[in-house]
């Protein structure tokens, strides 16, 4: 059956059979790619110190996936909706597992960008496509908001691990494993779901491949251009080109998904208020977060002189902390309403990443650095649900996939763009040459929450829902 399809039957009253087995089957291929996200970062400054990397190469490698991940995670989702979730995510798996070889086989920097952008392309498949069968599995309101509390739940708890094991196996195994661990877990989760998932049929619909490979290059040319600026300085010709171009992809993006017969973001959807209000803020969250985990690990074990296994240890509070915050944001949103909610995870957020950039110890892990971990933690998990939460509150059929992919996609987006600018301004303000001013990239983490605290002021209206409200009524 399709997804909306299978959404049908649900509010009908009948459940997918197996719900419970396929719900585990698809939080654990999240579980997977954060996992891995985590373990990679944790084995950053190994990476950079095995393959003879700069600051920034090592971006390059960590962007490189991002940038994949985001350009494509909206074909992803149109995907997903119209050949069906189980064939589309399948086939994400296989793609994620291929990559991953590559990347623990890679024998320079070249190569191990190359598998990077693979799996930026398996992730973009698996993540939209898993999340719209999630959204299919629970259309009731209440039991979507549970189920997408467990998501960011398992998402939190993927991150709690990679940083224990992203930390402990480099220094036991190398650098290498962190991308062979994803293999064998991956093929079980591929295993779970042909058995739990029924198959879907194809549904009518058309891809937007200019789209996809527009915005794909759009983010591509932006990102380098800023990673560019530290070598090159801000105005030099390689610099502004690389800025230059990327603007004129992105605004021929909107030109194509204008003109396009099946646009991979109907611009209709930006009229809804909800979904402009809770991607921007994601836009700027991802931001935060993915350049937090890319600056920390490096700050703990370059300049706190933390081995990379005490590094991955002492940030298990952060992990821990957007687990529970992740099971509990339904209740505070319930007590606070979902507005008031985000806004005060932002501040908590804020709160957190200022305490870090001004309160960084000279040496080794302290109850300071641990008191910001874990506001980062729960700024970080609260937001991300309620975020996601409002992203796809309205969600109609044929419309899950499509609004699942552009919550993710605008997180990954924000994290290639806003790593590239940090990277790009903490580089140029170091004082020796390929260092980074720590400083200046935690203040820039806090001015990204900042920003979204602000956007989270803007009513969200729920004219779409009462207006499906109205239509139900009327139909009865």
């Amino acid at each position: 059956m399709s997804f909306s399809h299978s959404a049908s039957v649900t509010a009908k009253g009948s459940r997918p059979p197996r719900r419970g087995l396929a719900m585990a089957g698809l939080a654990a291929a999240m579980f997977v790619v954060i996992l891995d996200v985590s373990m990679v970062n944790l084995a950053g400054p190994t990476i950079r110190a095995g393959l003879g990397l700069s600051s920034t190469e090592l971006s390059i490698v960590v962007d490189s996936y991002l940038v994949a991940f985001a350009g494509l995670l909206l074909l992803g989702g149109r995907i997903a909706d119209v050949l069906g979730g189980r064939r589309v995510f399948l086939t994400g798996l296989l793609v994620y597992i291929a990559a991953s070889l590559l990347c623990a086989l890679a024998p320079s920097g070249e190569f191990l960008i190359a598998g990077r952008v693979i799996q930026g392309v398996g992730a973009a498949i698996i993540t939209p496509s898993a999340l719209s069968l999630v959204v299919g599995l629970y259309p009731d309101g209440k039991e979507r908001a549970k189920a997408l509390g467990i998501w960011g739940a398992v998402a939190g708890a993927g991150s709690l691990l990679g940083v224990v094991l992203g930390g402990v196996v480099t220094q036991i195994l190398g650098w290498q494993s962190v991308f062979w661990i994803p293999v064998p877990i991956t093929v079980i989760v591929g295993a779970i779901v042909l058995l739990s998932v029924p198959a879907t049929r194809p549904r009518p619909g058309t891809f937007d491949f200019p789209g996809a490979i527009t915005i794909t290059l759009g983010i591509s040319a932006l990102a380098l251009g800023m990673i560019s600026a530290p070598e090159n300085g801000w105005d030099s010709p390689l610099t502004l080109a690389g800025l230059a171009l990327g603007a004129a992809l992105l605004a021929t993006f909107v030109i194509i998904e204008k003109k396009s017969r099946g646009p991979l973001v109907p611009l209709g959807l930006l009229q809804k208020s909800n979904v402009v209000v809770a991607n921007s803020v994601m836009l700027l969250v991802g931001g935060a977060s993915v350049s937090l985990f890319f600056f920390l690990p490096q700050f703990q074990q370059n300049d706190l002189g933390m081995s990379p296994a005490l590094t991955g240890l002492s940030q298990l509070p952060i992990a821990v902390m957007i687990v529970v915050a992740s099971l509990i944001a339904p209740t505070i949103a319930k007590l606070l309403g979902p507005s008031r909610a985000m806004s005060v995870a932002l501040l908590v957020l804020i709160g957190g990443f200022l305490w870090l950039a001004l309160d960084q110890t000279a040496n080794g892990f302290s109850l300071s650095l641990l008191g910001s971990f874990v506001l980062i933690g729960i700024g970080i998990g609260l937001t991300s649900v309620y975020a996601t939460t409002t992203a796809v509150r309205d969600a109609v059929a044929g419309e899950s996939g499509l609004l699942s992919g552009l919550i993710n996609a605008s997180r990954q987006l924000g994290g290639a763009i806003g790593l590239a600018a940090l990277v790009g301004v903490a580089t140029t303000n170091a004082t020796a040459d390929g260092a980074i001013d720590f400083t200046t990239a935690f203040f820039g983490l806090a001015t990204f929450a900042l920003i979204a605290l602000g956007l989270s002021f803007i009513p969200t209206s729920r004219q779409h829902s009462e207006k499906s409200a109205r239509v139900d009524t009327l139909s009865r």
